[in-house]
């Protein structure tokens, strides 16, 4: 493998999905941002990813077309498998991951994974939660 996995993880509201929004809009020859395929509806918040019903998630599951996948918050994400075929061609994947999860992705990649983790102030990370309004407050809390 000669691609690194950047394992990008941070608490919901760290700011991981506009970080990813910016990497989309900037031309990086060879930097891919992996797919990440939820069981929540595509209007769910400000993700971009690709939805599935829970049937269709465990139907690909079944059939290994996931790299990783993981259980949280009431909903199931996985990555593409197609992750392994852009790592070995060469290209650098960041991928949303999971700080829980973070233990099988150096299981899977070892030396090719770098993990990165955003971290904010408690304040701003209850202000940008409280400004989403996809948790509620015990949650936030």
């Amino acid at each position: 493998m000669t691609g690194k996995l950047i394992w990008l993880v941070g608490p919901s509201g760290s700011g991981k999905d506009s970080l990813l929004a910016a990497l989309r809009q900037r031309e990086h020859p060879q930097l891919l941002v992996a797919h990440r395929y939820i069981t929540r509806p595509h209007n769910a918040g400000c993700e971009n990813h690709i939805a599935l019903s829970e049937h269709e998630f465990f139907t690909r599951a079944e059939q290994h077309l996931f790299a990783l996948s993981w259980h949280a918050n009431n909903n199931y994400y996985g990555i593409g498998i197609e992750i392994d075929l852009w790592l070995h061609a060469g290209f650098d994947v960041v991928a949303n991951g999971s700080r829980a999860h973070l233990p099988q992705a150096q299981a899977r990649y070892a030396d090719a994974l770098l993990p990165i983790c955003l971290q904010v102030s408690p304040a701003v990370l209850r202000q940008r939660l409280e400004q989403r309004g996809r948790e509620n407050e015990t949650e936030i809390a």
